[in-house]
């Protein structure tokens, strides 16, 4: 006699138990949502979901973003009760330390987590990221009757997702593409941290999705399977993207606190959670899963029979198209093409030869040209800055609703957004991504840019317009403080060119990174080109070196970064006129030279030199560790003003007789 298959009710009613269990165990974190969305959830994964807890990494998997991510127990529930690599007494360490569930989702940290998410907003962006590469890697790669990418994004986001401005900056764009892989639930429950959100969001949000372009299925009960299995059905046949507003309530099964803001952030407490045994009818204890259960929710084989298949039309597809085929192999491994390296040295060397004297941000266009030609993989835009930051190559192609075939995004104005969205095209991989603003225009984006550096994603970050030299825009727009706070954030490297060489090594660095995202910073106004040895060159990856130097040990050294550079060099030479021993150090990118041999160091800046004055058009506060108490600082720690950059350089001190000045100061 076959046994009766196990109710949905039961299998949901598991995420809340072990979400409620753990949370507990470790008296920290988020019942509610879980507990709220564990119907949603259910019905999603076992109806829909195509993934393969064997391989989390599997290329055509769909993607599960839990934008919301407080409530992580319901994305480590799904991934155990699945079949992941994610055991009971993972879930028992529940926000310990060194445990692979963390109290928000960390990517690299769980298998099956596609990305970190907890600042509200930004999952939902990062969704919005992995359906634009899908889109793009789908017209690229798929042929008439070989489709090897077609997977969909399904994300799950609350009511501070979609309070948070950079949802509407990234669904926007969404429904601008027309995205119709990217399916998003809304946990419409009506409570956030401080309580009943009828207080401060009231956004009619189902109209605010439709003027987005997106297909809004509204009104659905977030409790019912049926309902759910039928909206999600009708959003999978939709042309749009979609989002479906579940109506639902936070910690659904605590007969005390269900409906309310005591379950959102708290442990229920052991009575409590007896009573929640109790009402859904959960004899078992805590972290106990009986085995029927644990198999009506086994997904390794099902997994193991969609991967398989999709091995075999692959295989198909390698025999009609061998050099696409290996072309998407190389791309989704995240490997540069084998004459990458040669043809970089090529580059750098033309560059050399030419040694012309150009603003930095056309010589970051020089950069991304060449290195476009080459890669089909880079894919970027700007936030509606193309023609003043040059993002826009003569390879570029506009990415539309109508036509996936290209490799440009105009983000319009969406700092926040944009960043948010590269780190979700990185996540999916298949592409290099870069995305450029001014540099004032950081700090819109700079959480995203800290989620990029956490993730460890090779993200480029392209800003323009690094100082007072942009003039006349005056100090709205004229960033003094940028360089030095984006310097503050761990693993991501910072790199300020002085001229066109320093800007094509950075522009290979930041492509050849795997783990790290790069900040390039350029200029508005020329800069002169520096001439260099074999060994200067081979020096700047290093992220300083010795550009200018003298024959006797030093008196002073002089540190500048991008257009200080030149100043640096031309007070140096008047210093020398005067019989005084000047190093120059070109130091465009402070981290790399940090992470740089001690030897190595102290050869660039000798200990028993301490006579040392630092230069950059910023605020001075990243330099003292390299001059020292002894030493000086050319900067500005205050705003700028409205007028040419010609007059705001020697009004800033910025000028070689105030460099000179200052050293025969330090010196004396």
């Amino acid at each position: 006699m076959s046994q009766a298959p196990i109710s949905r009710q039961i299998l949901a009613n598991a995420i809340r138990i072990l979400s409620a269990d753990a949370v507990q165990q470790a008296q920290s974190g988020h019942p509610g949502a879980p507990m709220g969305m564990a119907d949603i959830a259910e019905v999603l994964w076992n109806d829909f979901l195509i993934h393969n807890p064997a391989n989390p990494s599997w290329h055509n998997r769909d993607r599960f973003v839990m934008s919301n991510g407080h409530g992580s127990m319901l994305v480590y529930s799904l991934l155990h009760l699945s079949g992941y690599d994610l055991t009971i007494d993972d879930l028992r360490s529940f926000r310990q330390l060194h445990s692979k569930t963390p109290g928000h989702p960390e990517y690299a940290y769980t298998p099956g987590v596609e990305t970190t998410t907890g600042p509200l907003g930004q999952g939902v962006a990062n969704a919005v990221g992995m359906a634009i590469a899908e889109k793009v890697l789908a017209k690229q790669f798929n042929r008439p009757k070989h489709t090897i990418v077609d997977h969909k994004t399904y994300v799950l986001m609350g009511d501070g997702c979609l309070m948070e401005g950079i949802s509407h900056e990234a669904c926007s764009l969404a429904g601008t593409l027309g995205l119709k892989n990217l399916i998003a639930f809304w946990d419409d429950n009506g409570i956030s941290i401080d309580g009943e959100v009828e207080g401060w969001f009231t956004d009619d949000t189902a109209k605010r999705f439709e003027s987005y372009g997106w297909h809004v299925i509204i009104d659905i009960d977030g409790h019912d399977s049926a309902a759910i299995h039928q909206a999600i059905k009708a959003a999978q046949a939709s042309n749009k993207p979609t989002l479906i507003c579940c109506r639902t309530v936070i910690g659904k099964g605590s007969p005390n606190k269900q409906g309310q803001e005591s379950c959102h952030g708290a442990p229920l407490g052991t009575d409590e959670i007896a009573l929640v045994r109790e009402q859904l009818g959960w004899p078992y204890p805590a972290f106990e899963i009986p085995a029927d259960i644990k198999k009506a929710w086994d997904a390794k084989n099902k997994g193991q029979r969609v991967e398989q298949d999709w091995n075999e039309r692959f295989a198909s597809y390698q025999q009609s198209f061998p050099e696409l085929a290996a072309e998407y192999l190389r791309r989704m491994e995240g490997l540069l093409p084998d004459s990458w390296t040669d043809t970089a040295d090529a580059f750098i060397e033309s560059t050399i030869c030419k040694a012309e004297s150009l603003a930095s941000r056309k010589a970051s266009l020089n950069s991304l040209e060449y290195y476009s030609n080459v890669l089909p993989e880079l894919l970027g835009g700007s936030a509606d800055l193309a023609g003043s930051n040059y993002t826009i190559t003569s390879h570029s192609k506009a990415i539309t609703v109508d036509d996936a075939s290209g490799n440009y995004l105009h983000f319009g104005v969406r700092e926040f957004g944009m960043s948010a969205i590269l780190n979700g095209i990185s996540l999916h991989d298949g592409f290099k991504t870069f995305g450029a603003t001014f540099l004032v225009f950081s700090d819109y984006a700079r959480n995203a840019i800290r989620m990029s550096a956490l993730m460890k994603l090779p993200v480029t970050y392209v800003f323009t317009h690094d100082s007072i030299g942009l003039g006349e825009d005056g100090p709205t727009h004229q960033p003094v403080e940028h360089t030095s706070s984006l310097r503050l954030i761990p693993n991501l490297s910072v790199w300020r060119p002085c001229d066109t060489l320093e800007s094509a090594i950075a522009w290979r660095l930041a492509i050849e990174s795997t783990e790290q995202p790069f900040s390039l910073i350029f200029s508005r106004q020329s800069l002169p080109f520096q001439s260099r040895s074999e060994q200067q060159v081979a020096n700047i990856a290093k992220g300083a070196y010795v550009l200018v130097d003298c024959e006797a040990k030093p008196d002073l050294i002089l540190i500048a970064t991008g257009s200080e550079v030149a100043l640096a060099v031309e007070s140096a030479q008047k210093l020398q006129q005067e019989g005084i021993a000047v190093r120059v150090v070109s130091m465009p990118s402070q981290d790399f030279f940090d992470a740089q041999t001690q030897d190595y160091r102290d050869s660039v800046l000798p200990p028993s030199v301490t006579k040392r004055i630092a230069i950059e058009a910023g605020v001075t506060s990243s330099w003292y560790r390299y001059v020292g108490l002894n030493g000086a600082l050319v900067g500005m720690d205050c705003f700028g003003e409205s007028a040419p950059a010609e007059a705001l350089f020697p009004l800033f001190g910025f000028s070689v007789d105030n460099v000179v000045n200052q050293a025969k100061a330090l010196l004396s």
